[in-house]
């Protein structure tokens, strides 16, 4: 079975569901119709007949004289019970009387159009002796099945003592023409039913699938090479319609990080050949001969050890983006933000006596962070601001509380970055001048040293009016 399914497509298996879950409602819902209608008729049937009969059966008792404690029919004459077997008998029902011993002592049968007596089935008619009133069974015994009534007969309402039993018994061939024709209309009503319900159950599961189709061409074509493709989501809201949008970003993520490494590999390796180059180019002047001028080779090894020393950095810059990819290398401590904000304050100028470094300071707040890589984030900030902006420019650290974190804001006041340059500022090795191309690794440090935190870093800039980075990290 399991096999079987395996087989069938998507699509087969949701109109396979659809279609045994509607045979087996509309089967059902028939079933107790027709089971329902059967005995609404059986009961209408013996109720009218039992109705019909007991009025008769009283006065035939009281006509008798047969007293209260009499207990059988033995003293009653046979012109007598037959008289009653007749009364009860009409053109589709016959009587009889049986005694205790289940023999029929009369039948009310007179004319050849009535329906023969069936022999009495013991089982009911020993429940009919001990005083069962309402037994009702179907004779299939003859050559077409009647409908048995079985009506103990009492000397008095309620008496304990039962004379004999009076069976009525009468065709069934008009329920049954009944219950054909109900059952031939449950029939084309529920061919009707599954037909249009097939139908449309079938064109609601293919037009419900036919994105998910489109969805599995567009993935075979991107599997291609084709990565612009995406798949239409224009008029569905649901389940399929947030398939289609979440695919189509996951799409837009994978070009934008495809483009992002092609421009990282680009920027690599210019940043690369740079050195390389250089490193090449004295040693073709050391293998010309120049190693016999001292003076030359001092100066083209001093050269070689830059060049060398750059490359490292760049390395040991690579190998810190890749460590920082988690959490792991923190060493988180409590860092009072206030006295931090000062202690590096005092180092920044330092490092740019030149320059006008303030702090606009916040509330006084606790967090927990790694004081040398938080450190390590706003240098590589306060140095891309001092790069950026003119001397006689401020450059203002400033942070403030948000709910379960803190923003600490760099501020300049330089030549901006251009929009469509803003979301490329993070990315190793780039820059917005072309002459600066391969510039560093500070930015991209600074994002990934803030993720490894559990932050995250922006950057608000405006050509002329500088640029705003903001940093916002977790309290705990």
């Amino acid at each position: 079975m399991k096999t079987f399914l395996a087989r069938l497509s998507l699509k087969a298996r949701f109109n396979l569901l659809y279609a045994i879950l509607l045979v087996l409602s509309v089967g059902v819902l028939g079933w107790y119709s027709y089971w329902n209608v059967w005995h609404l008729l059986v009961e209408n049937t013996s109720a009218h007949l039992r109705a019909r009969a007991k009025p008769v059966i009283e006065h035939w008792i009281s006509a008798q004289g047969i007293a209260a404690g009499d207990s059988a029919l033995t003293g009653i004459p046979r012109p007598a019970l037959r008289a009653l077997a007749v009364d009860l008998t009409s053109r589709n029902t016959v009587a009889c009387i049986l005694d205790k011993n289940g023999h029929m002592l009369v039948s009310g049968k007179r004319l050849p159009e009535e329906p023969d007596p069936p022999a009495p089935q013991m089982a009911y008619l020993r429940r009919a002796l001990n005083g069962e009133n309402e037994i009702t069974y179907r004779d299939q015994s003859g050559e077409k099945a009647q409908l048995v009534l079985l009506i103990p007969l009492r000397p008095a309402p309620g008496s304990t003592h039962i004379l004999g039993v009076v069976q009525l018994s009468t065709s069934l061939q008009e329920i049954d023409r009944i219950l054909f024709r109900h059952g031939l209309m449950l029939l084309i009503a529920m061919a009707i039913i599954l037909s249009l319900g097939a139908g449309i159950g079938m064109w609601l599961t293919a037009s419900g699938l036919k994105d998910l189709e489109t969805l599995s061409a567009t993935c075979r074509q991107i599997a291609g090479g084709h990565f612009g493709q995406r798949v239409p989501v224009a008029g569905r809201s649901d389940e399929i319609g947030q398939l289609a949008s979440a695919f189509n970003a996951m799409l837009d993520k994978l070009e934008a990080t495809f483009a992002a490494q092609r421009r990282f590999t680009a920027n690599a390796a210019h940043e690369l050949l740079t050195p390389l180059t250089a490193l090449r180019g004295s040693l073709e002047v050391l293998l010309r001969g120049a190693q016999d001028d001292p003076a030359a080779v001092t100066r083209l090894s001093k050269g070689m050890y830059a060049e060398v020393t750059r490359l490292i950095r760049l390395c040991e810059q690579l190998l810190g983006l890749a460590r920082l990819e988690s959490s792991a290398n923190l060493r988180k401590k409590t860092v009072h933000l206030r006295s931090f904000f000062r202690t590096f304050v005092q180092q920044a100028k330092r490092l740019a006596p030149q320059r006008k470094v303030s702090v606009a300071e916040g509330p006084d707040i606790t967090l927990q962070a790694d004081p040398d890589m938080l450190q390590q984030i706003l240098l590589n900030l306060f140095t891309n601001a001092l790069n950026h902006s003119s001397p006689d420019t401020a450059i203002v650290f400033s942070w403030r509380l948000l709910p379960g974190r803190v923003e600490i804001l760099v501020r300049d006041f330089g030549s901006g970055i251009p929009k469509e340059v803003l979301p490329h500022v993070f990315e190793p090795f780039f820059s917005a001048s072309p002459e600066r191309r391969g510039a560093g690794l500070g930015l991209a440090l600074v994002k990934s040293m803030t993720e490894a935190h559990g932050g995250s870093v922006t950057i608000e800039s405006e050509e002329g009016a500088g640029t705003t980075v903001r940093i916002v990290l977790p309290l705990i």
